[in-house]
């Protein structure tokens, strides 16, 4: 694999000026590097580079994290949908790719090693076994020679490649095409992975009592990858090839279990993460396979009880007893509880494994003040990191699963002990009332929790006796770890807290939002936040059925918001806090709620503004961004509408701001930018500004459209730019400008959504008089791509345009517009397309609108009306009562958007531009029907109009063509509404 040394050279030099402090020269590297992207053999230098020796190990190490990263999007997909192949790999460089990757991955230093298993993992997760029917053998046959060379790291470095092979079995969904996937993997690696486990298995044994960690640490290493492998293997269904040979695989479980090594060794770490690779085999076994590993379970059990119950300085201790405690847990909740249903194991768990391991530990702080996003992570429920306290209070939730009564006992006695002994000396024994508030989060009922809680203490008088005095206690910065347990209480029992009970406690927890530490505050806003979206359930009178409803509206927070805002504020300014996610979230709720004005207006816009120009000199927190910008749209939509004085300040504050972001060029902050010049705009009214129209300009741009995340952000504000200026369309040619865009969003399935968003909203906005030059160019684009693209979505979508022509301009416009394409071709798309469609709409306005406009159809259209169109017309209102007699069934009360499903972005592992919708700047779709407040009402007032004016005509075609039970509902829809079909 020849790649030109330049090519390496200046590839290394832009990923070396990517990790400049100098955001100008970070960003001209990253334009460079995403310029040559579209280059064939980018990725084949992308590899050569990570595989040289001679560059710098950061750049190296940047080209396969961007190698890697290159793969997930852009190896070719055997499914991909035939409109994405030009964004593929070339096969030919495929081809190198696969021919090299494994010999280059097994040279590479460990830290890009582990980047170009991932990569290996992602090329395999498409062609792998099918179109790589070489990779697997090449695998086994450099196993084979390696561990008869007795070179322990070369094999450790296949098998981390194998491990990232096979991880898919993990977590995939089971089918027939995966089990042969996997039959073909075992039937070529299970024998040799058993031979490569005995072999480092007595090489560890022949030198079990060297004391040099160095020495041993690869050959555990070697025995945790195989066990890795074991999981991924196992994770489906118990292979027989496992099955035949448990007794070898378990024997030497065991033996790591119960093997102690010399004090060096063990203080390395490795033997502990072996063993903790081993129980999460256990614990699978256990969950899968019970009853073939039920003859292993007691040994185990006792082996693993041995571990938890013995001293060690090895700092990989934790994650074993992480998953020793898991392992024992299954057991618990298994029908071999039995176990430990004594009361005397009962007694030793939760004295010997659940309260040591429930208590604060010297690491637990370190990192609550070294750390605090990753505690604040850990700590958090429902984290996918597991800890020590979490895992052993799942293992009393397991007991009292079976042994409810003792275990409420035994943990109620330990609560009492503990706030006893806090009660006693409180300077010194804070951390007992930290972990006594700890269980009782961990065993009490909450509300939605499943299988019930386990009562431990009155909750009333906890929380009065426990809990409030640490948020009104005068000393509110000591202690700041207890604090934050508290704070963590009440986000937990939020539901359960009465509302008065908690507006009174608000300003208590408001004052922790200046808490100097970063964990304190960010509970404290983590807490008000949630408090704020609570919903409850309230009866909709006269209807069987509930709603649910904010439980804190704006005249609950309002005495409370400036105070809130303030601190909130001032707490973005402490050390580490600049660009805290949980703080902005809280401010984003709260401006999105609460009624401000005045003064309070411009200075937290201004200080919004003022962290956002900070954070585009280098955006690096996703959430947080996001948070910022929903924190300005919650702003403008709030007081925005409320006092449209505001708007000129607004647009003075935020314009300068957001025309940096796009002449700097900052890409991951176009689609905000864009949605909120759309809110601004919504807001105005015509004549636009110089800055509107500058931005009309730009909008227009095809160059502006050749960014996919940005698209649904653009169409958002074309919406915005066509309610305020319709007529502008006229001018300079803008309209075929708008359309060649929509046509090319049309011809890829990633876009077309937005291309229909773009075309209804021209019909929406746009009169015939304007449109109707353009028509048959419109219909002529979507029924070309119709032709190769007949999905469920792109046709309901077709549909729903069909309907809106035919609302704003009639059904005499839709009919002759789409026959001057070809004689009769209207008739073809109802009959193959709309009827049959009809039924599967989605979403309470395209429901009401394809329904208004098929009734519109059935009792105005001349096609339809015809005698000879007469089993169509049957079908089309067959479909109509299914439509609207499905949403009736299933469709959900619309609830308004209050912004408390303002998204929470995923977390990634680095940051890619991508579309998220600002709930706080999106305005709900307008209703085109508004004098139509019930599709069913005006269907079936519309046909007793129609058959009055041909009596007997109508009844006829709806017994023959329209289904019995559609005839059924169309009855009782008629007697509901006193209307006659004759």
């Amino acid at each position: 694999m020849e790649v030109p040394p330049e090519m390496l050279d200046a590839l290394a030099g832009w990923f070396a000026q990517s990790l400049s402090p100098d955001a100008a020269a970070r960003r001209a590297a990253e334009q460079s590097i995403s310029s040559s992207a579209a280059s064939p053999g980018f990725a084949l230098a992308l590899l050569g580079l990570a595989a040289s020796p001679r560059h710098d190990l950061q750049a190296r190490l940047a080209a396969a994290v961007h190698f890697k990263n290159l793969l997930r999007r852009r190896w070719p997909k055997p499914d991909a949908d035939a409109d994405d192949a030009a964004d593929h790999l070339p096969a030919s460089d495929c081809a190198i790719i696969k021919a090299h990757l494994l010999q280059l991955l097994l040279t590479a230093p460990p830290l890009i090693q582990a980047q170009l298993s991932e990569a290996l993992a992602a090329a395999a997760a498409s062609d792998f076994p099918a179109r790589w029917e070489s990779l697997l053998p090449s695998i086994v046959s450099s196993l084979g020679t390696a561990v008869n060379a007795g070179d322990v790291p070369a094999t450790n470095s296949l098998l981390a490649a194998a491990a990232s092979l096979f991880s898919r079995f993990r977590n995939a969904f089971d089918n027939n095409a995966l089990r042969l996937d996997l039959k073909y993997c075992l039937d070529i690696f299970a024998a040799p992975l058993l031979e490569v486990f005995l072999f480092a298995s007595r090489r560890l044994q022949a030198a079990a009592t060297t004391a040099n960690p160095l020495e041993l640490r690869p050959v555990f290493e070697c025995l945790r990858l195989c066990c890795e492998i074991f999981y991924s293997l196992n994770s489906i269904d118990l292979p027989e090839f496992f099955e035949d040979n448990m007794r070898q695989w378990m024997t030497e479980f065991r033996a790591f279990l119960t093997t102690s090594y010399p004090p060096p060794v063990e203080a390395d770490g490795a033997p502990d993460a072996l063993r903790a690779a081993v129980c999460d085999n256990l614990q699978l076994y256990m969950e899968k396979y019970e009853e073939e590993f039920r003859g292993y379970l007691k040994e185990f059990v006792e082996a693993v009880w041995g571990l938890l119950m013995a001293q060690t300085v090895s700092p990989s201790r934790a994650q074993l007893a992480v998953t020793a405690i898991r392992f024992l847990t299954t057991v618990a909740e298994s029908v071999h509880h039995a176990l430990f249903g004594s009361p005397e194991a009962m007694k030793q768990i939760c004295d010997s494994v659940v309260v040591p391991n429930l208590r604060l530990r010297d690491e637990d702080e370190e990192l609550f003040e070294g750390n605090w996003v990753e505690y604040v992570r850990r700590d958090s429920e429902g984290s996918d990191a597991d800890t020590l306290r979490r895992a052993a209070c799942r293992l009393l939730r397991g007991l009292a699963a079976n042994y409810r009564e003792q275990v409420a006992a035994l943990v109620s006695a330990q609560v009492q002990q503990m706030l006893a002994a806090y009660a006693a000396d409180r300077a010194n024994n804070w951390k007992e009332k930290d972990a006594a508030i700890y269980l009782v989060i961990a065993l009490m009922q909450k509300p939605g929790a499943t299988g019930g809680g386990t009562p431990v203490v009155d909750m009333e008088s906890f929380f009065t006796s426990v809990i409030v005095p640490e948020l009104q206690a005068p000393d509110w910065q000591s202690e700041p770890m207890l604090k934050a347990t508290v704070l963590r209480f009440l986000k937990e029992f939020r539901d359960q807290i009465p509302k008065a009970t908690a507006l009174a406690l608000l300003p208590s927890v408001v004052r922790f939002l200046t808490h100097e530490s970063n964990v304190v505050h960010s509970y404290a806003a983590t807490f008000i936040e949630n408090l704020l979206i609570i919903k409850d359930a309230v009866p909709v009178p006269g209807v069987n059925t509930v709603t649910r409803s904010p439980r804190y509206v704006a005249a609950d927070i309002n005495p409370f918001a400036p105070q809130i805002i303030q601190n909130l504020s001032t707490a973005l300014s402490f050390p580490d806090s600049y660009e805290n996610p949980y703080l902005m979230k809280c401010l984003m709720r709260v401006l999105g709620i609460a009624n401000i004005a005045g003064q309070i207006v411009h200075e937290i816009t201004t200080r919004l503004v003022g962290i956002l120009m900070e954070v585009c000199n280098n955006p690096k927190n996703p959430d947080f961004n996001h948070y910022l910008f929903e924190a300005l749209a919650a702003i403008i939509g709030r007081t925005g509408e409320q006092d449209p004085a505001l708007l000129p300040a607004f647009e003075a504050c935020l314009f300068p701001v957001l025309q940096r972001i796009l002449v700097e060029d900052i890409s991951e902050f176009w689609p905000y930018a864009f949605q909120i010049f759309a809110q601004l705009l919504n807001l105005s009214r015509p004549p636009l500004s110089q800055n509107y129209m500058q931005l009309f300009g730009v909008l227009l741009s095809n160059a502006t459209w050749d960014r996919p995340p940005c698209v649904p952000a653009l169409v958002r504000l074309l919406r915005a730019f066509l309610r305020k200026i319709p007529n502008e369309l006229n001018q300079e040619g803008r309209l075929p400008n708008i359309l060649a865009i929509s046509r090319s969003l049309l011809s890829r399935s990633s876009t077309e959504d937005s291309a229909f968003y773009m075309l209804n909203t021209l019909v929406e906005n746009v009169g015939l008089d304007i449109m109707n030059p353009y028509i048959s160019e419109i219909w002529s684009a979507l029924f070309t791509r119709l032709q190769s693209r007949q999905a469920v979505k792109f046709v309901n979508s077709l549909v729903v345009f069909m309907s809106l022509v035919l609302v704003k301009y009639g059904s005499g416009v839709l009919v002759s517009s789409v026959d001057a394409i070809q004689p009769n071709l209207f008739t073809q798309i109802l009959q193959r397309f709309w009827i049959p469609n009809l039924k599967l709409i989605k979403g309470a306005l395209e429901v009401k609108l394809t329904a208004v406009a098929s009734t519109k159809l059935l009792c105005e259209s001349a096609v339809l009306l015809d005698a000879a169109a007469a089993q169509l017309w049957g079908k089309l209102l067959d479909s109509i009562v299914t439509l609207l007699s499905r949403t009736n069934q299933d469709g959900a009360q619309q609830e308004q958007n209050d912004g408390a499903d303002a998204v929470d972005i995923q977390k990634t592992s680095g940051y890619s531009v991508s579309f998220v919708r600002l709930q706080y700047a999106g305005k709900s779709e307008d209703d085109l029907l508004k004098e139509i407040n019930d599709p069913k009402q005006f269907l079936v007032t519309s046909l007793a109009t129609l058959s009055a004016q041909s009596p007997g005509r109508f009844g006829p075609v709806i017994e023959q063509h329209v289904d019995p039970a559609n005839k059924s509902v169309l009855l009782q829809l008629c007697a509901a509404y006193n209307a006659n079909v004759v």
